[in-house]
């Protein structure tokens, strides 16, 4: 059952905090833009089993301009004028376990806080953030094109790094004509990988094929079973990796029987109430590898930006308006969004 819309307002009252009300580490942005994602409506729906403090305004990929930092604000790594991004982890303590291994985005609120589940996220003209997670934006890469690299190059990118592939493997991406998909065939492909793209429609396969996908399959349509030596592009011994970034608990099913022995599962996607249920005979006798990964630290965002601002990896999105937030959310509850969906959020 698809859940109901949730209520969107957009209010044009909203109080802005004033550079004297910032507290020490908090600066405040001036937003250009800012992508949706998926993790949004979610966060809205409250259909995820970490539900968000609502009300909150929503949105995590924005792209601005610092125009105040609070007071007091010790080595401080930005500066007035710097365009950076807001990302998923709005903000961390930088000293527990988590975050002293690169894992901040993994830790325990209340160290940790994330836009629009703990605190007001980019669906807005001016936001609050925390100096020492903004990222810097290279410079001459589009604010509009850098947006969704904030998240869903983040997350597919580290997803991809830690799969334990080398060049010339090959990696299955189910939903690979989505939001984070569609990133994820070009991080895969600049990492010297062979992509299997899954996903359904037309529009999708072409753009899937168009970013390097070396072998399409329709999930509605074909039958092929991985494992046929005669049909399946990789010969018939199963990938070396599958990166799951589908939204539905589907996408996960039969993820183990596709991969060859020693294959590396890499679970991204976060349906909400979905199980993971696959064969523990099959899992050992095969040594796969199962790791989830979620978004991507500091480090991470810094080189997956970095690589896009390059021209290697590019968003397929569709520029809108912040009115057109509910029409986009149903595309995404109907999985008609082929890339991704940026938001002007200029005067």
């Amino acid at each position: 059952m698809v859940p109901c819309m949730p209520d969107i307002k957009i209010k044009t009252d909203h109080p802005v905090k004033t550079q004297a009300e910032l507290a020490p580490g908090e600066c405040l942005v001036k937003l250009e833009c800012t992508g949706v994602c998926h993790t949004d409506l979610h966060a809205a729906l409250g259909d995820w089993p970490v539900a968000a403090n609502t009300p909150l305004i929503g949105g995590h990929e924005g792209v601005g301009i610092i125009v105040a930092i609070g007071n007091n604000t010790g080595h401080c790594p930005v500066k007035l004028g710097d365009r950076i991004g807001i990302k998923w982890l709005a903000d961390s303590c930088l000293n527990c376990e988590h975050c002293r291994k690169g894992r901040e985005q993994s830790a325990l609120l209340p160290r940790g806080q994330t836009q629009r589940v703990t605190v007001d996220g980019t669906f807005a003209q001016y936001v609050v953030s925390y100096v020492n997670h903004v990222t810097p934006i290279p410079e001459g890469f589009d604010s509009n094109a850098a947006a969704s690299i904030l998240c869903a190059g983040v997350t597919t990118y580290r997803a991809i790094k830690y799969s334990n592939t080398a060049a010339g493997d090959w990696i299955v991406l189910p939903g690979a004509g989505g939001g984070l998909g569609h990133l994820a065939v070009q991080y895969a492909r600049t990492c010297g990988l062979r992509v299997i793209a899954i996903d359904t429609g037309a529009a999708k396969k072409k753009l899937c094929l168009s970013l390097g996908a070396e072998a399409w399959i329709d999930f509605k349509e074909s039958k092929v079973k991985y494992r046929q030596r005669d049909q399946s592009p990789h010969g018939g011994e199963g990938a070396h990796a599958a990166v799951i970034t589908a939204t539905s608990g589907a996408g996960y099913e039969q993820a183990v029987s596709y991969l060859r022995a020693g294959g590396t599962l890499m679970a991204v996607g976060l349906p909400g109430t979905a199980t993971f249920d696959s064969s523990i005979f099959f899992t050992v006798f095969k040594s796969i590898n199962i790791h989830g990964s979620y978004v991507g630290n500091r480090q991470d965002a810094v080189e997956a930006l970095d690589i896009a601002a390059r021209g290697d990896v590019k968003c397929h999105f569709e520029l809108k308006e912040l009115g057109d937030l509910e029409s986009t959310y149903e595309g995404m509850q109907n999985g008609t969004v082929a890339g991704r969906v940026v938001l002007n959020m200029k005067d």
